[in-house]
């Protein structure tokens, strides 16, 4: 068996409804299984979110406030008044910032952007920041992707005589700054269609109804933002990703050129997956590490040799903010592995001077990923006495209601089920990481720790086409709650693995059902090859894709997790490098058993194993305790019994067969009742033989092994048919008909023989069904003594 890192949840769809877009749509049954499990089960919302670019955007006029917003910058342009655009430093933020810039300079505005530093204001909008506004003559002050709790500061913008309008899309708390206008789509009293925008998307919305037509130039920096923020990509978001990421696909943009170009990313075969794992953290990393100003030049940039420059900048910010993540990562999984034990913390809270408070969720994530537990992770300022960090969770641990129950130890704090941010005193901390524990024990299980995949649906190796992966690139572009296919192939024949890479970390694999096969790739899973036996049959999880190479398509899997749900033999019979392998298998599982004395002779390291047990009689099998173990079988056992007892008894999930042994019973020959008559005849003529003088000439004469006239003559003197006198054998008269088999050495050594004919000398597949045979029969037999009691 191979159980699978993580805990697969299957969608169940309903078939009638999968039918019905099928034959409506006519689409593959796949890619309606993917709809129906996406809620998208009527006909015409499935036809919407399948030609997603044919849709078109709400009129942003139905946001509250719009009209009320676009007279006042409108005014301001016109009488020459000095606009200041008030950005956050991530990747919504500086696309919310571009988007605003962009639409007023066209507009003739006099504008410019303010984004505060990470380090030394913090988050939001700030008294020093507004203050510093005033004085420069900022008489209009718009906010975008921030703003909405900012309460103080909006007072303290009237009082400075600025007009104040917020842009955002963050939770509205119970309190609205008393702003100018404040355009949100999720105030309570808004009747805007769509209320799960980013922070670029409302400052789209505004560019859009500020210039009076929709902005399509400036959908390639909305997608970014919106992808970036991981905000569903359902609705107007979806729209806005879709037609962003064609519009990228061609753009001469100078700073997205040359940003594109530092990534290595092949701007034509542009992706979600390029703009949210390369081209979003390049320009997240000018604000993790300083200023993100120049995240904003860059995306502006008019001239391409600027641009160029800009972008080697980012670029070389985002190696170091990579190696100060990588760095500060290490230091966190060693202080995890030194001072809080997976065993007694069920949540995760370390902190560190040094640590860059820039990235602390980045690393907060990693080690989720590698922990699977609630991850608090701390940057220490000794001198002020403060930690500041970030969090995030898992399924299960909803993150704010739990640390809502601490709030008199984090004056500052916010956020949400899954992530959160905060600010505490040092000396808090052991009493923050007591409370959170004891709240995680009342609410996790232990099942809770391992994680869920959710997947669309088990398909069959044919499903796997290249039509229907085709057509699932319909549901694209995806993320947040339109999330990238995951399917499941069941127990299917694994017809081919081996490992690939330069580190022979990833694997290759080959899948079969009946006659068609499927390739699959697993990166990081090199691991697992040595766990799967040839031939098994696995169930893999994973991504359906194509594999383009040398102008030929075939369909693929990138296999993401693997089980075996049968047990399982490793084939050893010969191998060497016996220490080694042995401490390849799970110690906590694994049970070596040898059945004679010898082999710890052959073997002295094994005298260091715990888990080494002798067993010479049916007795020693009853003291091998638990079951479902890892049987590691050294040598031959004495007797067929004892082997089929101990196999049964076991029901072990997986058997390594090395089956050492010194003398070769089954090459060296089982004599047969010809060769008994024939050695009888000739003595019977011949007379009393001299086996020491003799007996090489005579094996070699008949073409026989010394081995076999030894055995022979061993034999005869059991059974009573010969006299052995210092190597001198002669027949007796008168001697009883006897077999062959009343001799104690002939049933061993033919035991002997059918043992190592059926465990040495077999193959692959007739050793597994030889092993497997006896499992079967242990099931049949308990479910025989079970209708007993019944």
């Amino acid at each position: 068996m191979l159980k699978p890192k993580t805990r697969w949840n299957v969608q169940a769809a309903d078939s009638n409804k999968i039918t019905a877009l099928v034959e409506q749509l006519h689409i593959t049954p796949l890619v309606a299984t993917l709809l129906v499990n996406r809620g998208l089960d009527d006909v015409e919302a499935a036809r919407s979110f399948l030609y997603v670019k044919k849709q078109t955007f709400h009129d942003p006029f139905l946001l509250k406030d719009m009209d009320k917003t676009v007279h006042r910058i409108q005014e301001a342009i016109h009488r020459g008044e000095k606009i200041r655009i008030f950005g956050d430093y991530d990747a919504d933020g500086v696309t919310s910032t571009t988007v605003m810039m962009t639409t007023l300079k066209r507009l003739g505005a006099h504008v410019d952007f303010y984004i505060p530093n990470r380090f030394t204001e913090g988050y939001g909008p700030n008294e020093m920041a507004f203050r510093l506004a005033a004085s420069e003559g900022v008489q209009l002050l718009i906010t975008v992707d921030t703003g909405i709790a900012a309460v103080a500061e909006a007072a303290l913008a009237r009082e400075l005589g600025m007009d104040y309008i917020v842009t955002d899309h963050h939770e509205p708390g119970p309190e609205l700054p008393e702003a100018f206008a404040i355009i949100h789509p999720k105030l309570e009293d808004s009747s805007y269609p769509f209320k799960e925008l980013a922070g670029v998307g409302v400052a789209f919305k505004l560019a859009h109804a500020l210039l009076g037509e929709l902005p399509e130039d400036l959908l390639e920096i909305a997608a970014i933002g919106t992808i970036a923020d991981l905000v569903p990509l359902l609705g107007e978001n979806r729209l806005i990703a879709a037609k962003g990421i064609e519009k990228m696909r061609q753009t001469r943009r100078p700073g997205l050129v040359s940003l594109m170009k530092v990534a290595n990313i092949e701007q034509g075969s542009l992706t979600e997956e390029s703009i949210g794992f390369s081209l979003a953290p390049r320009l997240n990393a000018a604000g993790r590490l300083g200023p993100a100003d120049p995240a904003v030049d860059l995306l502006m940039a008019e001239d391409l040799l600027e641009a160029a420059e800009l972008s080697e900048e980012i670029n070389e910010l985002n190696k170091e903010r990579q190696a100060i993540v990588a760095e500060a990562v290490e230091e966190a999984v060693r202080e995890v592995e030194e001072h809080y034990p997976l065993a007694n913390n069920q949540v995760l809270v370390v902190g560190k001077e040094g640590w860059n408070s820039g990235i602390v969720g980045i690393v907060a994530s990693k080690l989720v990923e590698r922990y699977y537990r609630p991850t608090i992770v701390l940057s220490y300022d000794r001198e002020k006495g403060l930690a500041k960090g970030s969090a995030r969770s898992i399924a299960g641990f909803d993150l704010f209601r739990n640390l809502s129950t601490c709030r008199e130890l984090l004056p500052h704090f916010g956020g949400h089920p899954m992530a959160a941010g905060m600010t505490l005193q040092i000396d808090d901390v052991p009493e923050l990481r007591m409370r959170l524990n004891q709240l995680a024990a009342e609410q996790l299980t232990a099942e809770d720790f391992i994680p869920v995949v959710s997947l669309d649906g088990a398909v069959h190796i044919e499903e796997a086409s290249i039509q229907t992966i085709e057509e699932m690139s319909l549901l694209a572009p995806f993320g947040v709650s339109n999330p990238k296919p995951k399917v499941l192939l069941d127990s299917v024949q694994l017809a081919g693995i081996r490992k690939i890479g330069a580190n022979q970390n990833h694997l290759k694999f080959q899948f079969a059902e009946e006659d068609k096969q499927l390739d699959g790739v697993g990166f990081g899973l090199g691991h697992y090859a040595d766990h799967i036996a040839p031939h098994a049959k696995v169930s893999v999880i994973g991504e359906l894709s194509i594999n383009e190479w040398n102008n030929m398509k075939k369909p693929q899997i990138f296999v993401k997790d693997i089980a075996v749900d049968h047990w399982q033999l490793f084939d050893y019979r010969g191998k060497g490098q016996v220490e080694k392998w042995l401490t390849e298998i799970l110690p906590t599982k694994r049970k070596i058993i040898i059945f004679s004395t010898e082999t710890m002779k052959q073997y002295p390291f094994l005298q260091d194993y715990p888990d080494v047990m002798l067993i010479q009689t049916e007795q020693d099998v009853d003291r091998v305790e638990g079951i479902n173990s890892y049987l590691v079988l050294m040598d031959l056992p004495v007797s067929r019994e004892i082997l089929q007892k101990l196999i049964r008894n076991q029901q072990p999930e997986r058997i390594y067969a090395h089956f050492f042994h010194q003398q070769d019973h089954f090459l060296s020959t089982m004599p047969t009742r010809d060769h008994f008559k024939w050695f009888y005849a000739f003595l019977a003529k011949k007379g009393p033989l001299d086996l020491g003088r003799y007996g090489d000439d005579l094996a070699a004469y008949r073409g026989w092994s010394r081995n076999t006239i030894d055995f022979i003559s061993k034999v005869f003197f059991e059974l009573d048919f010969v006299t052995i006198d210092n190597g001198l054998i002669m027949l007796k008269t008168n001697a009883k008909k006897r077999e062959l088999t009343d001799s104690i050495s002939y049933q061993r050594k033919k035991e002997q023989f059918e043992l190592e004919k059926e465990l040495v000398y077999s193959s692959y597949q007739q050793l597994f069904d030889w092993f497997n045979q006896e499992l079967i029969q242990e099931v049949i037999d308990l479910e025989e003594e079970t209708k007993q009691w019944i």
